[in-house]
C-alpha cells in the first residue's frame, strides 16, 4: 500500500487525490475488462448454445442417414429376392416349355418315322407289284 506524507491537516491531498484517480482509473479498467470478458462469455455461451444445436441436428441427421440406409439394405434385399424368385420361376417356365417342345419333337419324330416305316412298305409293295407287272409283260412278250 502506498504511504502519504502527512501535513498540517491530514495526509498531502495531491498525494491522495493522485492515488484515488489511480485507483478510479484502474477501477475503471477493471470494470471495462470485466464488461468486455463478460461480453466475451455471452458471445461464446450463444456459440456454445448454436455448437450444441448442430451437434444435434448431425446426430438427428446421422441416426436419420442409418435408418435410412438401413431402409434402402432392406429394399435392396427384398428386390433381389424378388428379382431371383422371379428368374426361378422364369427359368422353370423355360425349361418346361424346353421340355414339351421336346416332347412334341420326339413325337413327331416318331411319327415320322412311323410313317416313313409305313411309306417303306408301300413303296416296296407298289414295287414288288411293278416287277410283277414287268415280269408279265416279258412272259407276254416272248409268246408269240
Amino acid at each position: 500500500m502506498e504511504k502519504f506524507s502527512y501535513e498540517a491537516n491530514g495526509y498531502n491531498r495531491s498525494e491522495v487525490n493522485k492515488f484515488i484517480s489511480d485507483v478510479i482509473k484502474e477501477t475503471e479498467g477493471i470494470i471495462a475488462r470485466v464488461r468486455s470478458q463478460n461480453d466475451e462469455i455471452d458471445e461464446l455461451r450463444k456459440e456454445l448454445e448454436h455448437y450444441k444445436n448442430l451437434e444435434t441436428t448431425l446426430k438427428s441427421a446421422i441416426m436419420k442417414a442409418e435408418e435410412t440406409g438401413d431402409n434402402i439394405k432392406r429394399i435392396a434385399r427384398e428386390e433381389s429376392e424378388m428379382i431371383v424368385t422371379d428368374a426361378k420361376h422364369n427359368a422353370s417356365r423355360i425349361v418346361n416349355e424346353a421340355l414339351l417342345k421336346a416332347e412334341k419333337i420326339e413325337n413327331n419324330a416318331e411319327i415320322l418315322e412311323k410313317n416313313m416305316k409305313i411309306f417303306k412298305r408301300k413303296l416296296k409293295l407298289i414295287m414288288e407289284q411293278q416287277m410283277a407287272v414287268v415280269e408279265e409283260i416279258e412272259v407276254l412278250e416272248l409268246e408269240p
